[in-house]
This record gives C-alpha cells, structure tokens and sequence, in this order.
C-alpha cells in the first residue's frame, strides 16, 4: 500500500502565485496538486516552470477567469474536460485525470453571485450537473477523488459570521439544497470525517486584512469522497501557512492523505 498526499489549492493566478507555489511545492512535495483559478490560456500557462519544480501538469485555461489544473509528481493524462449536460457551456471549471483506477476530479463551482443576475441560475445548474456526473459514477462503483473551489459552506460551522452570509450564494438555501443532494448520495466530507467539528477555514477575504490574523474565514474548498475511497484516507487537514506570505492567495490548500 503507498501513501498518496493529494492537495487543492485555489492560487487566485498561477502567474500571480508562482513564487508561492513554487516555494510550497518545493517545501512538501505532494505528489498531486488540484488547482483552480490559474486564469490563464493553455498557451500561457507555465508548464516549464512548473517541470522545473518536478511535476506534470494537465490544464484548462481561460483568458482571466476560471481555470483549473491537476500537477502531478508522475505523468498524467486528461480523462475529460468537459462536465457533460450543457455543450455551450465553455467556462474553464472542470478536469479529470487518472492514478491507478481512482479518478482525480479537480472542480472550480461556479460563485453565482450577485444573486440577482444569471450567474446565480448558471451556478445552480452546473451543480445539477455535477451532481448527475457523481450520481453516474457512483451507480458504476467508481473509485474517485472530488476536490476544489466548491463556493459553498455547507455548514454554520463552516463560516465565521453565518447570519451575514444567508443571501449570499455561498450560503443561500438554494444552494445548499443542491450541495445537499449530491452529498446525499453518499458522499463523505473529507475534512469533517477526519476533524470533527473543529473550525478552521480555507479562505480569508483580501478586504479585510485582518480576518486571517482573527481567524475569520469560510471553508469552502473541500474533498468529497464516495465510500470507496473513505476508508483509504488517513489524514485532512488545512495548511492555513500560506495565507501569512508574502503576495499570497485569498484561498489556502486544504491536503489529504490516502492509502492506495
């Protein structure tokens, strides 16, 4: 049985964050990293730099917006990059990969704010779509790996100030129902199987600069694992360091470590 350290971070720029990340990378040697929000085209993301550090990378980029990534110690391959139900969908927010039998699917859920505009519809949808592409590999026995950017906390728990979030589609009942079913297929809360209720966070808004040091944040970057893959996990934890350097993201890594 190996030991696998599997880690998801949104960088907010990978060109923006490649010094952090590098400095990271090269500190912990994770064999795989999900990322979200690179915010580059495929042209311009740096592959070079990312094998001169010792990984692989398979992308999907856009110009400014979105993004995601999956770095990888071995080489990997894109299994999909397309989240099937919606063909005009053309937002950079969904990759898989694959290591042995176990599918690596680094998400970036739409934010769907404000509330009031379509970007609160188009978020919805793409978590019915999400949640009929787990449906499907849980019906199949499929083994895998959900992580990323979900935009949502799930719980009061999950955010500092729950009653000033109650409109906002982090937290909007809407979407926790959404979030809610999926889970219900018989999902499992990687950070919260391991921890408990512990409160920690993975993201600390820029505005205010002192919400790190007060360890006022949300968590919303998650694993979520079917039951296949829940007794393979030994450890989940919040490597809330990095939001302390220098020029670092909003969003801090949250790690997993699995037997496989």
């Amino acid at each position: 049985m190996a030991n696998i350290r599997i880690a998801s971070w949104n960088v907010n720029s990978i060109r923006a964050r490649y010094d952090v990340l590098s400095k990271w990378l090269k500190k912990k040697q994770y064999e795989i990293i999900f990322v979200q929000e690179t915010k580059v085209q495929d042209h311009e993301f740096p592959i070079e730099d990312i094998k001169n550090i010792g990984y692989e990378a398979i992308f999907l980029g856009q110009k400014s917006y979105n993004g995601v990534a999956i770095l990888s110690k071995e080489k990997i391959n894109i299994v999909n990059k397309n989240l099937p139900g919606d063909k005009s969908d053309v937002q950079a927010r969904f990759i898989t990969s694959k290591i042995k039998d176990v599918e690596l699917i680094c998400i970036y859920l739409p934010n769907g704010n404000p509330i009031d505009t379509d970007k609160f519809p188009y978020k919805l949808k793409w978590m019915d779509r999400l949640t009929d592409y787990i449906k499907k590999n849980l019906n199949e026995n499929k083994k895998f790996i959900l992580a990323g950017d979900f935009n949502v906390i799930p719980k009061e728990i999950d955010v500092h100030n729950p009653e000033s979030w109650t409109n906002d589609a982090l937290f909007h009942e809407d979407t926790l129902k959404k979030f809610w079913s999926m889970m219900n297929l018989g999902l499992t809360d990687a950070y919260r199987a391991i921890n408990g209720d512990k409160v920690e966070y993975t993201f600390f808004d820029y505005k205010r600069k002192t919400n790190f040091e007060n360890n006022k944040g949300l968590r919303i970057d998650h694993f979520l694992l079917p039951p296949s893959m829940v007794d393979k996990l030994d450890r989940c934890y919040i490597d809330s360091k990095l939001r302390g350097w220098e020029k670092p993201s909003d969003h801090v890594p949250i790690v997993c470590e699995f037997n496989l």
